[in-house]
């Protein structure tokens, strides 16, 4: 089921810097002049909604001067497929997720995961809206390329990638220095429909790859100066992010 875009899925955040709300996930669009660089890209779903997000901010794809993966689960690469094949986009990530991209394998929730919790609230109707929304479909990003250097990216907002794995094992979040914002990704989100909670935390714990190294990974976040989160999950965050991962850190032991 394709996303429809409402006016108030698109918060522009600092300057040239937009979230934009998809199915139940986030992206992000980094705008300098007429390019930008892309932060993920939805559910296969959300196709349609990511380019029209583009054209919300006066871009076309071909603006797109790459799309950076925070990580290959379904609901963050539905569009990369697309902007690759059709426009030549750069499909950039951390050397770790580059196989997970091309599907060599896949490593991600399982309908069983999902089902042994379909009692727990929100996770059904959840479930429901990501199976519509291609949560199951077979999505290999065609071409995905590794960081080309370490250090901040030549690209529109100069972003920094962070390597917080444990959601999976190459997962990485975006540091914009220059804006005091701090893209994390799935590695710390602000709400989900399957959580009970709002505000700053791990995601449920059948989300993970390796729980243990999620939480682990929340002392790389907690180490950057940045006064605003832009989550794979949940709204925008205004806090520091060493707060914000204190606090996801304190309320890890609730969601598992």
């Amino acid at each position: 089921m394709a996303k429809v875009l409402r006016d108030d899925d698109i918060v522009r955040v600092a300057g040239d810097v937009y979230s934009v709300s998809g199915s139940d996930t986030n992206w992000v669009i980094v705008k300098d002049g007429d390019s930008c660089t892309l932060v993920d890209a939805g559910y296969p779903g959300d196709r349609e909604a990511v380019l029209a997000s583009l054209r919300a901010v006066g871009l076309g794809p071909g603006a797109v001067t790459a799309l950076l993966v925070t990580h290959a689960h379904n609901d963050h690469i539905g569009a990369a497929g697309h902007l690759r094949t059709a426009y030549g986009v750069p499909v950039l990530m951390h050397g770790e997720e580059v196989p997970h991209a091309r599907r060599d394998f896949l490593d991600q929730v399982s309908a069983g995961q999902v089902l042994a919790r379909a009692w727990r609230p929100g996770v059904l109707p959840w479930a429901v809206r990501a199976l519509r929304a291609g949560g199951t479909a077979h999505v290999p990003v065609p071409e995905p390329r590794p960081f080309p250097s370490a250090g901040p990216l030549d690209l529109p907002g100069r972003p920094v990638p962070l390597h917080t794995p444990g959601h999976t094992r190459g997962h990485c979040a975006y540091h914009l220095p220059h804006s005091g914002i701090l893209i994390t990704g799935d590695a710390l989100v602000t709400a989900h429909p399957t959580s009970r909670t709002g505000g700053p935390q791990l995601l449920p714990g059948m989300f993970h790859a390796d729980r243990p190294r999620a939480l682990a990974s929340l002392a790389v976040l907690e180490g950057v100066d940045a006064e605003v989160l832009l989550p794979g999950h949940g709204p925008v965050h205004h806090g520091t992010a060493k707060e914000a991962a204190a606090t996801a850190r304190d309320r890890a032991p609730a969601h598992t």
